[in-house]
């Protein structure tokens, strides 16, 4: 800080200071016993006769030479470039004259403790260590009986400024002590940290190479107070805000509204930082303005001006959150290219190839969450002892994944490969093509926009067709682990509801977790939600429609991959069909598929027997991929109890257990020469 500044209020205290001395005589003047050890703890006759001849005679300071003196070389420090806190705080607050020495009074104790004797004796209370609104008032030269002592204290600047603040609220008001928060305090003696109180509620975003603010930076030159930045799921309103403040020469703030909601006093803290604003020449960035819905009136506490205020969030600006005009701007999605660049600018020196880079096209994050997914990156690789590289990557994206889906839908961890599946090539081309659509539809529908108009979204949606067990659930793992993105079982427990709109509500809540989480949406039995339509007959079967047309929409404008896998297929409607990218039949294996099944479930970790014939198994018994793999677990448990090693005489036992299980006909033909295991066991 300037020297110049702190000897300005210095200065200005020290004629605060001679106001008292004078004050300090008068009041002795008419103290008949100024010695009296007790004083301030009774009243005689003698202070009842004074306090009936009338209220005492306000003093004129309008002449006071030191502070004169004080105001013109604060006049030549200004003229030789200095910048002076106490009369940036007046200006960018609006206060008077008398608002600035109030404000001195204020401070006083705070920053020379003789004061507290001084306004412990003025106050005629040795307890009371700071000045009364009564002595604050006759310090300044104003009446308390009057409207304007009532304004500067109670609705003036100073007060609305959140600079001083009236302690004990049950005195009457000449009674009540006067304030000034510390921040205040430490701002006018040169401390520039923010307020401490708002360290909960503040984020940091980091500074990206990112967008264009040229339209914000106008409009902030401009001076318009309030901005809402309408933000896409890529775009960052925040980033904007920070670039175009820091080139219109502001400090940016940014508030979490959702943090600040869960604080005791929400209001009060956003006043704080409307002050903060204020007095460090800052401009407030707050977001998501879907907290703004409980508690429309807190945009009202964060207006700082002359400081801008910039709202951002992802939904539609509601005219009732702010009387004041409001500049509505859109900030733009940020293109596969652009998130390249950012993570390329992220990861820095710690590595950014080719093949690095693609690993974070199908990752949809906003610039500041690509910034804090490459820092995630870089740790995860220097646990590992390792340059950055894709699977750093993946696993730092992931990072950035809200947590709303997990009380909604059962995560599970994408562990199992192109090469685990045994499927016919058509129907692994069709799924590759999947994976193929997650991965480019930014660029193919985004960018290209190849599906324009009606509100559509970019995602991509596909139907898993089959009997059971024929692998719909293991594929979608499948693509999920190919993306690097997590899977997310949605639980039919938790959406269905008998009650009539609440299983809308239901999915609403997890389309809505799932726009912020870099995920696969999975709902398996799919039939039982996304059912044909049917003749309206009575209003079951019409709040039942609504329901199937709800999703239809529904899945039009969401952006993420969602697969619908059922067993049988001819019972999903039509319309949804129709809306689907991809679907994919998968049909029962032959016998080759059911040998390279029974091969790859029994894996190489377990040792085999001489007599283990796959092939037999293969021919003999059609089975489907889930049900060979349950049979192969079986044995594993029936070999694990015996010897260790597996043989035919578990896997023949664990077919006929699973044929049971599917009440099945066993009969002896088909088990062939290993009939006589079962007949052993039995």
């Amino acid at each position: 800080m300037a020297p110049q500044s702190l000897v300005h209020v210095l200065g200005r205290l020290a004629a605060i200071e001679e106001r008292i001395r004078v004050l300090v005589q008068l009041r002795r003047s008419t103290d008949p016993n100024p010695d009296d050890p007790f004083r301030g703890l009774y009243l005689d006759d003698a202070a009842v006769d004074r306090l009936l001849a009338g209220p005492r005679q306000v003093g004129d300071w309008s002449d006071r030479a030191q502070g004169t003196a004080v105001e013109s070389s604060a006049d030549d420090a200004e003229d030789a470039g200095a910048r002076l806190r106490l009369r940036d705080l007046a200006a960018n607050f609006g206060l008077d004259p008398v608002d600035v020495d109030l404000l001195l009074i204020g401070i006083a104790a705070d920053v020379d403790p003789r004061f507290e004797g001084l306004f412990g004796y003025l106050n005629d209370d040795v307890s009371r260590r700071r000045p009364s609104v009564a002595v604050a008032l006759e310090l300044a030269g104003v009446p308390l009986g009057t409207p304007e002592g009532y304004a500067h204290l109670l609705h003036g600047p100073l007060a609305t400024g959140g600079l001083v603040e009236l302690d004990e609220q049950d005195r009457p008001f000449g009674g009540r002590g006067v304030r000034v928060p510390d921040r205040v305090v430490a701002y006018l003696l040169g401390d520039d940290a923010i307020d401490v109180a708002l360290a909960p509620v503040v984020v940091d975003v980091p500074d990206v190479p990112w967008g264009d603010p040229t339209p914000l930076t106008r409009a902030i030159e401009d001076g318009v107070p309030l901005i809402y930045l309408r933000e896409p799921a890529t775009g960052s309103g925040r980033v904007l805000a920070a670039e175009a403040l820091r080139l219109t020469g502001h400090r940016s703030i940014h508030l979490d509204l959702t943090r600040l909601l869960r604080q005791p006093d929400p209001e009060r803290l956003a006043r704080v930082a409307a002050r903060e604003a204020r007095l460090s020449g800052a401009g407030l960035v707050a977001g998501p303005v879907t907290a703004l819905e409980d508690r429309p009136a807190l945009v009202a506490h964060l207006l700082a001006e002359p400081r801008p205020v910039l709202v951002v969030g992802a939904r539609v600006w509601d005219p009732a959150w702010s009387t004041h005009s409001v500049l509505q701007l859109t900030v733009p999605e940020s293109t596969t290219a652009e998130r390249r660049e950012v993570w390329r600018f992220a990861l820095g020196g710690a590595g950014a190839g080719t093949d690095v880079l693609a690993a974070t096209d199908q990752f949809r994050l906003r610039p500041e969450d690509v910034v804090r997914a490459a820092r995630s990156a870089r740790l995860q690789a220097s646990v590992a002892g390792a340059a950055v590289g894709p699977r750093h990557i993946v696993l730092g994206a992931r990072a950035e994944n809200g947590s709303a889906l997990d009380r909604l839908a059962r995560r599970v961890e994408p562990a199992v490969s192109w090469a685990d599946l045994v499927l016919p090539p058509t129907v692994m081309t069709a799924l590759e093509e999947v994976a193929l659509r997650a991965r480019h539809r930014e660029k193919v529908l985004g960018e290209w926009r190849m599906r324009p108009g009606g509100g559509r979204g970019i995602g991509v949606a596909a139907l898993f067709a089959g009997d059971s067990g024929t692998g719909k659930t293991m594929a979608t793992e499948v693509i999920a682990h190919d993306l690097g993105l997590e899977l997310y079982v949605v639980d039919l427990a938790t959406v269905v509801d008998k009650y009539i709109g609440e299983t809308e509500k239901n999915l609403e809540r997890i389309f809505a977790a799932a726009a912020d989480v870099n995920a696969v949406l999975l709902f398996d039995e799919a039939d039982a939600v996304f059912g044909k339509r049917s003749e309206v007959r009575d209003a079951h079967d019409r709040y039942a429609n609504v329901e199937s047309a709800y999703l239809l929409q529904r899945m039009e404008s969401f952006d993420g991959l969602i697969i619908l896998a059922t067993n049988l297929r001819a019972n999903i409607d039509d319309a949804f069909t129709r809306r689907l990218d991809v679907l994919v039949d998968f049909p029962l294996p032959d016998e080759s598929g059911r040998l390279s099944l029974w091969d790859s479930c029994l894996g190489r970790t377990i040792r085999r027997e001489p007599d283990v014939d796959l092939a037999f198994l293969a021919k003999s018994f059609e089975l489907a991929g889930g049900s060979i793999r349950s049979s192969a677990v079986t044995a594993a448990y029936l070999a694990a109890a015996d010897a260790g090693v597996i043989g035919m005489k578990h896997l023949v036992t664990a077919v006929h257990r699973e044929y049971r299980k599917l009440g099945r006909l066993c009969l002896e033909s088909e088990f062939g020469p290993y009939w006589q295991f079962l007949r052993d066991s039995a």
